[in-house]
Order: structure tokens, then C-alpha cells, then sequence
């Protein structure tokens, strides 16, 4: 019979080689980038190499939605595996209810390290228990955090600043060589602040290869799932930022983990962001369905919103969810004047949005005001189909109804055409059961954004402008 000692020696040997094997998670996220303005994803002007690169080595998820259309919402999504409105986090600015676990939280309590570099943007800190980093270009701390214990598995985001505006940063590209994408309106101010925006995501770009470079130099990259996604769209009129819009909703996403998931590969399987923390924790041996994330929907359930997408990543099906939803909530985003909700349900070839306050107007800072939508507001003076264009910025029917295949840009309007009326009524079923399981009552709680701001339920924020030269917007 063995001795004691003898017997936790086996069982410190056994934790150790078990830890050993789970991987690492190394999460990138963007700031502000639409998902067409990629290398890999089409934009042959746009210099992404280490990202083109990354996506030979990974399976590219091109049926990644985001669920919310403003920095703060989209990540406690990413990291909550939860909508926003069901973890109370649905505006801009926002925070989870008090009690609310996070991935950070699930991976801690099973032996892993959590770290989040850079862009915090989520609240309250008990929800989300993370070693911060500072510093965008100085991996040093970085490479301090992911060689710390060689025994101990670890998890980190690097949440980098670009290329949210000001874009200030990277390379200079030549505003008179580019193309301008169909939904912008070709000026000099637009070109001249497309060629910036490009600078920038080249220099999230050499982030991305330093931290690659990094995995490989401290002999980590064979046993890191690595993840990447574009975030929601960029601070462009009709660059997703602030909209519904597939420009706003649909994300860039790539995931590498040597030896477990196909280079090269690629799934259509739509999928979503709350879909992410259910599927590390699976990649790590916890059952994400055993999960209390401590915040019950409308039905008193407390697990996931989320559905593991491990078994697309291991190639085994190519179909995950059927339908993908959204919501933007305007109130609390900087510049906004009046509420103006809205609702999204998308299957892979409709979309149908629900804009709540038809008759208002939708101002906010971001697009509807400043440049370049001054300068666009100019030349609409003599272009009718530009002035239709800005209008509909600021004014929307109460539906809309998409066929992305024939028309991807979103551009005609199908909610009225009586051919694609059992769409639009299948599509609202799927829409009215998502907002009652999110516990999601329309102006009601669109008129609560405020209580939904600030760092704890004790503490609502007050609304003052952020001085950081990235400002989370």
C-alpha cells in the first residue's frame, strides 16, 4: 500500500499533466473594424499580412455575428457568452448585473491565469476577475504573463486600440490610389480619412504578428487556441458602427489551434459572440452546458445564451444556429439626442430589423456629425441619390427586410413587398421570442439605458467626455 506522501505526489503528477494539456486562449480583438476591410476577407488595398497569414494557419469562421453594434455591449457579449439586455449590459458605457460570471471568471476557478491587455470597457469588476496589462506595442509584461508558470494553463485578451478613431497611427496610404468601398461616397475628406483608418488597421496588424512571434519565441504556439475577431464595424456613415447592417453585425473571426483544427479550413455555420466563452471552456474540458452564469433569462434559466462551436472548429458539422440576433440601443452613446432601438433577427439569406422609434430622429456623434457626413451633406446639395442616402441616416421605417444574397449592400427595402411576406412573418416569430426570452421590452428598456451605465449598480455613470486619444466611443 503506498504511503500518503507517495499517494499526493501521484495526484500533484496526475493535476500537473492534466493542466498541461488543456491550452492556452490568446483572444484578439479589434477596435472599430469593419470585417470587408481585411486582406484575407477580399480588400486587396488594405496591407494585412500577418492577419493573411494567420488565416492560412486557422479555420475562418465566415458566419460570425456580433449581437451589438457599440464597443462596451459587443464585449460583455464576447466575454459573458450572454446578450445584452439579459446581462444588462445593452447600452454604451454599460456593466453585467451584479453577480454575473464571465469567462474570465470560469477559467480562473479551473486553475487558469486571466489576463486582458489594453481596452477594458466592461463592469463591474467582480464580473470579470483579470490580471490588467497596460501598453498596445510593449509585449514585455506580455511575454512576463504567458511565461509566468509553465504548469499553469493561461488565458488572455489582447484588446488592442486600433483602428478606433482618431487614426493617428501606422503607415501613410495614398488617399488618391483607393478605392472607396459602394456604401461611402467618394470626396476628398472621405479619402483622405479612409487612407488613415487603413494606416491604422496595418498597425493592428503588426500587432497581431508580434504576438504571434511571441507565441512561437516562448514555445507556446503549438498548445494556444488563438482567436481572432474584428469587433463591430468601423465609425464610418454605413461602417457598421451604430447600425445593424452586416457592415456592423457580421465579424471577421479565425481561429488556430495546431493539431486540433484544419489550416486553411473554413464554415459558413452561423454563430455568434456569446457562442465563444461555451466553446473555450469546452476546448478546456468543462461541460459549458453545467454552467450558472448567475443571470436568469425570462424562463429562469442561468446557463449560456451561447452554443459551443467545438465541434465546427474540429470540422465535425458545418451548421450551429439557424438564426443570429442583435440590438442597438442608442441612449448613452456620445452625441445622442433620442432614442432610436433597434432589433435585428438574421437567417443566412434574410434579415429583418425592427427600428422602435420610426418617428424620431437618429442623432448621435459618431456619424451624424463632424466629417466626413458635413461634407457629404454638402455634395448632396446637387446629388439626389447622395441626399437619399444621408436621409436615411438619420431617418428609417419601422421595419426593414433584406435579401443579403441578391442585394449583400442592404440598399432595397422588402418589408413592404407583399412576395416576401412569409419571410418577414417567420423572421418576426423567430424576433418576438428573442426579445421575450432576453427579457427585452422595447422603449421600456431602451428608456432605462442610464441605470445600465456606470461601474456598479451604486455607482450610474455620468455622462463626461473621455480625454484618452482612443476614446471608447
Amino acid at each position: 500500500m503506498r504511503s500518503l506522501p507517495a499517494l499526493l505526489f501521484v495526484l500533484l503528477l496526475t493535476s500537473s499533466f492534466a493542466a498541461a494539456q488543456r491550452p492556452n486562449f490568446l483572444l484578439i480583438i479589434a477596435d472599430d473594424l469593419c470585417w470587408r476591410d481585411l486582406g484575407y476577407e477580399g480588400n486587396a488595398e488594405v496591407k494585412t499580412p500577418n492577419l493573411d497569414k494567420l488565416r492560412t494557419e486557422s479555420m475562418h469562421l465566415r458566419g460570425m455575428f456580433n449581437p451589438a453594434t457599440t464597443c462596451s455591449p459587443t464585449r460583455h457579449a464576447l466575454y459573458t457568452g450572454l446578450y445584452p439586455i439579459r446581462s444588462g449590459a445593452y447600452p454604451n458605457h454599460t456593466r453585467v448585473y451584479d453577480g454575473t460570471k464571465s469567462l474570465f471568471t470560469h477559467l480562473k476557478d479551473a486553475g487558469y491565469r486571466v489576463a486582458l491587455q489594453n481596452k477594458e470597457h466592461v463592469g463591474p469588476k467582480p464580473s470579470f476577475p483579470y490580471e490588467h496589462i497596460e501598453g498596445a506595442d510593449d509585449l514585455t509584461v506580455t511575454k512576463s504573463f504567458v511565461t509566468r508558470d509553465a504548469s499553469q494553463p493561461w488565458f488572455m485578451v489582447f484588446a488592442s486600440n486600433d483602428p478606433h478613431g482618431p487614426w493617428t497611427r501606422g503607415p501613410k496610404y495614398d488617399p488618391t490610389k483607393l478605392t472607396i468601398p459602394p456604401y461611402l461616397h467618394d470626396n476628398k475628406i472621405t479619402r483622405d480619412l479612409l487612407a488613415a483608418y487603413y494606416g491604422e488597421i496595418t498597425k493592428l496588424d503588426e500587432q497581431v504578428g508580434a504576438l504571434m512571434k511571441l507565441l512561437n519565441d516562448t514555445q507556446q504556439a503549438e498548445n494556444t487556441l488563438v482567436m481572432f475577431v474584428s469587433e463591430q464595424g468601423s465609425s464610418f456613415p454605413y461602417g457598421g458602427k451604430w447600425s445593424v447592417y452586416d457592415n456592423g453585425i457580421h465579424a471577421s473571426a479565425l481561429v488556430r489551434w495546431p493539431g486540433k483544427v484544419k489550416p486553411g479550413s473554413s464554415s459558413k455555420a452561423l454563430m455568434q459572440y456569446v457562442d465563444v466563452p461555451p466553446t473555450f471552456l469546452d476546448a478546456a474540458g468543462i461541460d459549458p452546458t453545467r454552467i450558472d452564469v448567475s443571470c436568469p433569462d425570462a424562463n429562469g434559466a442561468t446557463g449560456f445564451d451561447g452554443i459551443s462551436f467545438l465541434p465546427v472548429l474540429r470540422g465535425e458539422i458545418d451548421r450551429l444556429r439557424d438564426y443570429v440576433f442583435a440590438q442597438h440601443t442608442t441612449l448613452g452613446t456620445n452625441g445622442a439626442l433620442e432614442a432610436y432601438p433597434m432589433r435585428m433577427v438574421r437567417d443566412a439569406r434574410y434579415k429583418l430589423i425592427r427600428n422602435l422609434a420610426p418617428e424620431n430622429t437618429y442623432t448621435i456623434g459618431g456619424i451624424h456629425q463632424g466629417q466626413p457626413i458635413e461634407s457629404w451633406k454638402a455634395d448632396a446639395e446637387n446629388n439626389y441619390k447622395l441626399a437619399d442616402r444621408v436621409k436615411w441616416l438619420f431617418k428609417r421605417p419601422g421595419e426593414e427586410l433584406y435579401d443579403l444574397q441578391s442585394d449583400p449592400e442592404e440598399m432595397k427595402n422588402l418589408a413592404e413587398d407583399p412576395e416576401f411576406e412569409t419571410i418577414k412573418a417567420r423572421l418576426q416569430t423567430q424576433l418576438d421570442a428573442w426579445v421575450a426570452q432576453q427579457k427585452d421590452h422595447g422603449m421600456e428598456t431602451e428608456n432605462l439605458a442610464s441605470t445600465r451605465q456606470g461601474k456598479s449598480d451604486d455607482e450610474p455613470r455620468k455622462a463626461k467626455k473621455k480625454g484618452k486619444k482612443k476614446a471608447a466611443k
